[in-house]
């Protein structure tokens, strides 16, 4: 490469970062003219070619194409499998050290989940019963009372509900609140490890890369309580065989829990009436004041 050529790059690259100089948002102007910035010292770095651009614009508009508005989120995927979503929540939740830690919301939420009652069963598919219960506290340790638990997981083929269309409606999924003393109690059945769709672009990205889709196995929780700020996490299952290797990068020592075996009732299961033997994990939830 020329001096001169090294001279015509650089000037197109100063002229696409200056081009947003004049935006009124002090913000977007930030973020537009880094990413252009770091755009093309990609491009520049790898010395892109024609048909490398062409097959990323290719590659795009397919991610695009996936997403069908409703339960696949295909750039979610593709943002988690990156590890954008993990350092994107890293830099939006540097908490105190007491606080919960947060991990990545996922493509699969969806809104509208029914109301539960404390101990309602969620699952309406077969799977190991389990009992989930524990509180949620402030930082402080000071109970939160009608803390609203919003709880989804994937059934035991692997998938969630509206992503498997032959599922019932809400099959487990649903928005559980604490009682007056902060305490939560869910009926379920025991988290598996699954799979990401792989029939994507996502997924041929990963096959070119040689990497697994797999997570480990986890129940998901989004937590609300007035005056705190909204907890995003899950609970993983603590010898779930792929805690090392997270395909979506978002699994911590904190958030693992074990599924103890329960051959006898205690107060809450027998009042619920579960059938014996079954599975329980408990976890105390402590959230952050806004």
């Amino acid at each position: 490469m020329t001096d001169q050529d090294k001279t015509v790059e650089t000037l197109i690259s100063e002229q696409a970062v200056n081009s947003f100089s004049a935006a009124p948002d002090a913000r977007y102007r930030q973020i537009m003219q880094s990413l252009v910035r770091h755009l093309h010292a990609f491009v520049s770095d790898v010395a892109l070619t024609e048909q490398e651009w062409f097959e990323g614009i290719r590659f795009l508009t397919e991610t695009g194409h996936k997403c069908d508005g409703l339960v696949r989120q295909e750039f979610i995927l593709l943002s988690d499998t990156l590890g954008v979503s993990m350092l994107v929540d890293a830099i939006n939740h540097r908490h105190s050290a007491n606080a919960t830690e947060t991990t990545v919301f996922g493509p699969f939420f969806i809104e509208g989940m029914p109301e539960r009652e404390f101990g309602e069963n969620m699952a309406f598919t077969p799977g190991e019963t389990a009992l989930v219960r524990g509180r949620v506290v402030d930082t402080q340790g000071n109970p939160l009372a009608g803390a609203v638990l919003d709880v989804w997981q994937t059934a035991d083929n692997g998938q969630y509900s509206g992503q498997d269309t032959e599922q019932p409606f809400g099959n487990l999924r649903g928005r559980y609140r604490t009682d007056p003393d902060g305490y939560f109690a869910i009926r379920t059945i025991v988290p598996v490890c699954y799979p990401i769709p792989t029939d994507g672009p996502v997924g041929r990205m990963l096959n070119a890369a040689n990497r697994h889709p797999w997570r480990p196995a986890h129940l998901h929780f989004m937590i609300d309580a007035p005056g705190y700020r909204k907890l995003v996490t899950h609970l993983f299952n603590h010898d779930d065989p792929y805690l090392e290797s997270d395909a979506v990068f978002g699994v911590k020592q904190s958030l693992q829990v074990i599924y103890e075996d329960r051959v006898v009732h205690d107060d809450l299961s027998a009042r619920l009436g579960m059938n014996l033997p079954f599975k329980r994990a408990c976890y105390e939830f402590v959230m952050e004041a806004e």
